[in-house]
């Protein structure tokens, strides 16, 4: 003990601070204001899988580490032949960032997808970001773009550029019906570009701004699951392939 305080002594404050930084164990929680980001060029720290009433499914997505125009980035491909038939949610997928908890705040990510080889023709390439997680995945709140509705000929599409859910309770087509208008609407997107999407929660209200825009494109103010935490999840829907890149929580 004796040798430890004379060390110690020697160190002087600033060392004595820096000792003191290194055995304070780092935090993935932001109940403090903390913060944390990844590249998304590996899939560590990620767990992945398909949106089904009892948890995620990890036969309904195929994710692996892609190449997008010059980045390496998350890549997630739905298989909606795993999707039972007449869900009109289509199929949805999660990549849930493990041993974080999120209640309010900001998150932001870098997103492109388009319609994958074989889709629909009513596919529009749904990529976005869930938050309040809860339940391994059987609950959330998104919001997401529809990359090829946003210059779109056809005003009625474009529209419903950007979109807002809650699992299961809330899925796009019940708020449409019930409240047309109100938790979606227009955005300039470019197809196959790279967007930032950017989320800021606080409370029951939510605001989305894209591409650094000053303004959001799209406000919420009644949160369906209400003032929760929970987890953050990168979200891409029904027939897309898609591609994550530089995942920022401030």
């Amino acid at each position: 003990m004796a040798k430890i305080a004379s060390a110690m002594r020697n160190l002087g404050f600033a060392g004595l601070l820096f000792l003191a930084a290194a055995f304070v164990p780092s935090s993935r929680s932001n109940a403090d204001g903390a913060s944390f980001s990844l590249p998304l060029d590996t899939l560590n720290g990620l767990q992945i899988g398909a949106y089904r009433e009892n948890g995620l499914d990890p036969s309904g997505v195929t994710a692996d580490i892609g190449n997008y125009r010059g980045r390496r980035a998350l890549h997630l491909l739905n298989d909606d032949s795993a999707i039972v038939k007449g869900n009109r949610s289509g199929g949805q997928s999660l990549a849930i960032v493990k041993n974080f908890d999120f209640k309010d705040g900001t998150i932001v990510v870098d997103v492109v997808g388009w319609p994958r080889t074989g889709a629909q023709p009513d596919t529009r390439g749904f990529v976005g970001i869930a938050f309040h997680v809860q339940d391994h995945g059987t609950r959330f709140e998104a919001f997401y773009l529809r990359f090829t509705n946003g210059r779109a000929d056809d005003q009625l599409r474009r529209n419903h550029t950007a979109q807002y859910v809650s699992e299961p309770d809330y899925p796009w087509f019940r708020l449409r019906e019930e409240n047309p208008g109100l938790y979606e609407s227009y955005v300039d997107v470019e197809e196959r570009a790279w967007t930032e999407l950017k989320v800021v929660v606080k409370g029951t209200h939510a605001r989305v701004y894209v591409n650094g825009a000053a303004q959001p494109c799209l406000i919420v103010n009644d949160l369906k699951l209400g003032a929760v935490g929970g987890q953050v999840a990168l979200w891409n829907g029904s027939d897309t392939e898609a591609y994550f890149s530089n995942l920022r929580v401030e």
